[in-house]
């Protein structure tokens, strides 16, 4: 009787997944993965699997990773400092060279013959191919004065046909935050600017960035569930969010003003965080609504 009782709340897990998976077929959801979901084996093997889910029962997932601890790791063994200012990368040339190294060769092509080793069928690239995503130059504002980053970009434009015609096929398109800019100069561009960027130009149905906290907090530190664009701005403005969160919102805020409909910032170190997210009704972070949500 109790493995009958399991069998039948099995079942009602799928039932309770039913109308998303009808709602969300064929819709297109990129996913930002990093963080800690990239290092701990069982969450990161969950995740992989719940892209590989996604794909099989009709969605087009599109996956853009970070690498910020295997970069660190690879300046580190180079004898590089690593140096951030407002949560983005400070870039020299030796930055550039190691970040493009580390995380096309290496990051992208482990997550890659991950999602082909479980079933799934990835193809990996960055933004240098095909001149995918153009970029110039970013400059950081401290204490009202602008600062040079070094080789960080700022995306100027994505050709949205390249993921496309992947996506139309079985492939899962798995992509590498590096640019580059009109004279073939690379550039290290912040993850989660890649994945919005990426979002609005696909028109994706959702933009989902795995992080290694439970959401966006309040002046309180509790977990804002769901918000809106003009809130998040308030919470920017009175330093609520600040450091690394910063980038993270302003490029949901880019994808929802670009037209995708809901962007979720969720913890990516709970198992299967991505099918909790999409098919259940509790989320695992928060979700910032856009007007047409």
């Amino acid at each position: 009787m109790d493995m009958m009782q399991e069998l039948i709340g099995k079942a009602g897990v799928l039932i309770e997944a039913l109308p998303y998976i009808q709602k969300f077929a064929v819709s297109t959801v990129v996913v930002k993965y990093g963080g800690n979901a990239m290092i701990n084996e069982e969450i990161k093997n969950s995740v992989i699997e719940d892209i590989i889910l996604l794909k099989f029962i009709g969605l087009n997932p599109i996956v853009v990773h970070g690498g910020g601890p295997d970069i660190s790791k690879a300046l580190h063994d180079n004898n590089i400092k690593s140096e951030f200012i407002n949560g983005l990368r400070v870039t020299d040339e030796d930055t550039i060279r190691i970040a493009q190294m580390v995380l096309v060769g290496k990051t992208n092509k482990e997550i890659v013959s991950l999602l082909n080793l479980k079933g799934g069928k990835a193809v990996g690239f960055c933004g240098i191919d095909g001149s995918f995503i153009k970029c110039e130059k970013q400059m950081t504002e401290v204490d009202g004065k602008e600062v040079d980053l070094g080789y960080v970009g700022h995306i100027t434009e994505v050709d949205k046909h390249i993921v496309e015609y992947i996506c139309k096929d079985a492939y899962i398109p798995v992509i590498a935050p590096i640019g580059v800019d009109e004279n073939g100069q690379s550039y290290n561009i912040n993850a989660d600017s890649v994945a919005a960027a990426v979002a609005a130009a696909v028109e994706a149905e959702k933009l989902i960035l795995l992080t290694d906290v439970d959401g966006v907090h309040d002046a309180d530190g509790n977990v804002v569930y769901e918000t809106e664009k003009h809130e998040i701005n308030k919470m920017i403005e009175d330093g609520t969010i600040n450091g690394g969160m910063i980038p993270k919102v302003l490029g949901c805020i880019e994808a929802i003003d670009s037209g995708v409909r809901g962007v979720h910032i969720i913890d990516g170190r709970v198992p299967h965080c991505l099918l909790l997210e999409i098919f259940t009704k509790s989320g695992v972070g928060t979700l910032i609504k856009g007007s047409n949500y």
